[in-house]
């Protein structure tokens, strides 16, 4: 739970608003409707929705998805999963009341732990799951990169230092302006990897 909150949070405070929801809508849709953490996920999805539609000028629907979430978010408490609560609040009030004010000033940042996390903050497991949302968000095939976050959790748990799918996935979801140069860098290891894999199989 905390790594796909942290990984949505991340991405929602770097300005991808549509995106942001993908990080929560799994873990969202497999728990007990109802539940703080059902509640929890629902609302900020519901949040970012609001945000989103209220930046393509959908005011109605942008006032209908900030009312309903703020009624998901009410009864929790104000630090629920290390997460601010009563500024979303605050501003899922403001955004019903006033949908425009997404033209005046960016939405508010989502505090969480502490601090106002992007995707430059994240540790690996909640980078590995922005770089499956972003590869989706951005329309690059969603394989290599999700085969790519296998091998990087199986780099990790063999203890190596250098390898090279971590590398890679920190920089999917890092850097903006060589995304796709890395993308294809990343779709290469993979293919390398899976043919020695192959190879190996082949010897038994």
């Amino acid at each position: 739970m905390r790594d796909r909150l942290r990984a949505g949070v991340a991405i929602f405070n770097d300005g991808h608003y549509h995106a942001a929801h993908d990080a929560w809508e799994d873990r969202w849709l497999e728990l007990e409707s109802g539940s703080d953490d059902e509640r929890l996920l629902h609302g900020l999805i519901q949040y970012t929705a609001a945000v989103y539609h209220a930046r393509e000028r959908n005011w109605d629907g942008a006032v209908g998805l900030a009312e309903s979430a703020g009624e998901y978010l009410a009864a929790l408490p104000a630090d629920y999963r290390d997460l601010r609560l009563d500024p979303v609040r605050s501003s899922l009030t403001r955004l019903a009341t006033d949908p425009e004010v997404v033209e005046r000033r960016p939405p508010l940042r989502l505090e969480h732990e502490g601090s106002t996390p992007t995707r430059s903050d994240l540790g690996f497991e909640p980078t590995a799951i922005a770089a499956v949302v972003l590869a989706t968000e951005f329309g690059f095939d969603e394989e290599p990169v999700e085969r790519a976050r296998t091998y990087a959790r199986q780099d990790l748990e063999d203890g190596a230092d250098d390898s090279r799918f971590i590398t890679l996935l920190f920089d999917f979801v890092r850097d903006d302006e060589h995304r796709g140069i890395v993308a294809q860098r990343l779709a290469e290891h993979v293919g390398r990897r899976r043919a020695r894999e192959e190879d190996v199989d082949g010897l038994f």
